[in-house]
């Protein structure tokens, strides 16, 4: 908000700056993997991908299959459903996802020991 205020004979100017927003959820430290996945956009069927690393909150990914900033897509882990995620940054084949509803640790370990 811009505002002005008067002191005297002063008029001075100010800004009233609104702190950025804080993430909802802090981003957990990835581990490195190779594990193949299924890679499924809106309205489409399954591709094949590579997540690189991993942690309960989102995962890099390497693939073919062009995404865009901001997209909804679906991770399918082996012998799990799909897992609803929303892509935050792209570069090249890479993107960086967060998944909607982070994974329970319990999931994480047994999907990290398939790696």
């Amino acid at each position: 908000m811009l505002g002005t205020m008067t002191t005297g004979n002063w008029n001075m100017s100010f800004v009233d700056k609104e702190p950025k927003p804080k993430s909802p959820r802090p981003r957990d430290a990835r581990r490195a993997v190779a594990l193949d996945v299924k890679l499924r956009r809106p309205g489409e069927g399954w591709f094949s991908s590579r997540i690189v690393n991993l942690s309960r909150t989102g995962f890099c990914i390497d693939s073919f299959v062009t995404l865009g900033l901001g997209w909804p897509i679906w991770i399918m882990f082996p012998g799990f459903e799909g897992r609803r995620a929303t892509v935050m940054w792209v570069r090249g084949h890479q993107a960086g996802c967060r998944f909607d509803v982070p994974l329970y640790e319990a999931v994480l370990d047994h999907i990290l020991r398939q790696s």
